[in-house]
């Protein structure tokens, strides 16, 4: 029969070892599950987390890499392009200027440009007017073809692509405002080599051409260059890959490079009255 004699000191010490070791292994337990539950649910999230950045990254490194092999072969069905260009990268101005028009008729005068290049800025200083004039009456379509040939010799400031890129936002944005920042961008060339205009000083040109505000603001925050720069950078691949518009003495693609009816001219235009002679003789 059980007795009720009471515990002896070291039975009552035994006692309380074995219940603090049995309160000890079962903390251990739940300690050791709460752990197990918790990195699984790390595990968890980072499995997520790995899932959404590859869901994210992937595609967007598959249409970079698309958009590279796009810049390397010239092929601007794969880039965004300005509303008022051709297919070719070329932007057409008729008789009011305005980007994305075109002259019934008219000779078409390509002009494939660097607004870096000092070469460009004689053409234009020399036939800039006489164009105006031609384009004006009816007689020419001019097509400009801006490029970036220069980046290289811009300290590093890519200023080619930058000029380029906000003549596209122009063309897209204000198209009743390209041929002014045309002639004001070469009226405000840097020179080849030195510290380049920057993104706000070519907005303020813009605005001065008459582009709107809102429209240069775009320009000045770098929304210009990310939105085109793919396409100037695209433009100038596939024209320095057209073998018809190398130079014959050089082999090589150059501006500036001036087209006649698409076919590349190569006659003075040092003398301010060989362009317009050219554009009679395509007339018949």
């Amino acid at each position: 029969m059980p007795t009720n004699e009471p515990q002896t000191k070291a039975q009552r010490r035994e006692a309380a070892r074995a219940e603090a070791l049995a309160l000890r292994e079962a903390q251990a337990k739940r300690d050791k599950r709460n752990r197990l539950i918790t990195i699984g649910a790390l595990v968890a999230g980072v499995v997520v987390l790995v899932g959404v950045f590859l869901a994210v990254w992937i595609p967007a490194m598959n249409d970079r890499n698309k958009t590279i092999d796009a810049v390397a072969a010239g092929n601007l069905s794969e880039v965004a392009n300005p509303s008022t260009a051709r297919e070719d990268g070329g932007i057409p101005m008729g008789a009011d200027g305005a980007a994305g028009t075109e002259s019934e008729g008219a000779v078409e005068v390509g002009v494939y440009l660097d607004y870096m290049c000092p070469i460009c800025g004689q053409f234009e200083e020399t036939n800039g007017e006489t164009l105006d004039q031609l384009r004006e009456s009816g007689d020419v379509t001019v097509v400009l073809h801006p490029v970036s040939i220069l980046d290289r010799v811009a300290q590093s400031q890519q200023f080619s692509t930058r000029a380029a890129s906000a003549a596209a936002w122009v063309a897209d944005q204000a198209p009743e405002s390209l041929n002014a920042f045309n002639t004001a961008m070469f009226d405000n060339q840097p020179a080849e080599g030195s510290g380049t205009l920057t993104d706000a000083q070519i907005a303020d040109i813009a605005e001065q051409a008459g582009v709107p505000a809102d429209v240069a603001a775009g320009i000045e925050d770098g929304t210009a260059v990310e939105t085109y720069g793919d396409w100037v950078a695209t433009a100038t691949s596939l024209v320095t890959q057209d073998e018809a518009l190398a130079n014959p003495q050089s082999g090589g693609f150059g501006t500036p490079t001036i087209t006649i009816d698409g076919v590349r001219w190569d006659g003075n235009w040092g003398d301010p009255n060989a362009l317009p002679q050219a554009v009679a003789d395509a007339q018949g």
